[in-house]
């Protein structure tokens, strides 16, 4: 107990992260490499039960890798048991609602025949199956650029709005519409990365301006479904991973290298520790927390300047 001029602050029995009883959506999930993986598995470890959102073309893929037990290693949890996900969700973020899927698209045989994936459908098949306010934990773990590996001075409008979009807008669509089904003390997380702030040669396609809009989003997220919803709303500002997602960008490997040469703490990042982290934001113990960019990168954000030992 400590005392304080107010009174005396009150400390759970024990100073650990609790999730039980809860139910997380983490959308953006389609492998065991990434940082979806690892906050769902995260989340599973302090007692929630997860449901996921699979974009529609990778959806069989993952079913697939799910059924063959290609995932059974990397979904095992402390207790002995394996990650289960409760539900599996085909979902679009680049659509809000059905309507405003192309035709092309809704008849293209990866999506013909897995119905309404679009966010606003993703949403009311969670009430469908669970209830009115089926969920207390929302995981934005989705970015896309179709051409992040162009400079921006050579990426097009299309390329840069779709960046946008998916990767930063998709965040305000699913609060506005997951807000409203989220239980009291509700905590929602997404994933942004260095570039919103510092330059990163070959990350492009307008991705930089995406994560820069996503953490200011955040910020003003935070505030207004704060009030409305009574919803915490933080991002992780996670380190290069070389997940098989981020092979799209081109030069992951010189990524990771170049940020283990130059962070204080030189072990490569672990997908987990990022997990862990989104774990304790969707806690209890980060009650205080929202608005927030948390940093999970081994200290690299701090560098001014890389770094190679001096010779003697």
């Amino acid at each position: 107990m400590v005392n304080t001029a107010s009174g005396a602050a009150k400390l759970p029995p024990m100073l650990e992260i609790n999730l039980e009883g809860r139910r997380a959506f983490v959308a953006g999930v389609a492998d065991d490499a990434g940082f979806g993986f690892a906050i769902a598995k995260a989340l599973a470890e302090a007692g929630a039960t997860v449901c996921v959102g699979t974009w529609p073309p990778a959806l069989n893929i993952f079913q697939n890798l799910l059924e063959r037990g290609k995932m059974d290693a990397s979904r095992q949890l402390s207790s002995g048991k394996k990650l289960e996900f409760e539900k599996i969700y085909p979902l679009d973020a680049a659509y809000d609602r059905y309507e405003d899927m192309p035709e092309d698209v809704r008849s293209n045989k990866r999506y013909k025949d897995v119905g309404d994936c679009s966010i606003e459908g993703v949403a009311r098949r969670l009430t469908s199956d669970f209830g009115d306010r089926p969920i207390d934990i929302l995981v934005h773990s989705l970015a896309n650029g179709p051409e992040v590996k162009k400079p921006l001075l050579e990426t097009s409008r299309s390329g840069y709005l779709t960046a946008l979009s998916v990767s930063a807008y998709s965040l305000v669509s699913m609060v506005a519409r997951f807000g409203p089904l989220m239980r009291e003390n509700g905590s929602v997380v997404s994933l942004t990365y260095m570039a919103s702030e510092r330059v990163i040669p070959g990350y492009g396609g307008g991705m930089s301006s995406a994560k820069a809009a996503l953490e200011s989003d955040t910020r003003t997220l935070a505030f207004e479904a704060g009030r409305k919803f009574g919803l915490r709303v933080n991002t992780i500002s996670a380190g290069p991973l070389a997940s098989r997602a981020a092979s799209a960008i081109g030069i992951i490997e010189r990524m990771v290298e170049y940020a283990a040469k130059t962070a204080p703490l030189t072990t490569p990042l672990d997908a987990m520790e990022v997990g862990t982290t989104a774990a304790f934001l969707c806690s209890p113990l980060a009650t205080g927390i929202t608005g927030a960019t948390i940093y999970v990168d081994k200290g690299y954000h701090s560098m001014g300047m890389g770094y190679e030992p001096f010779s003697s």
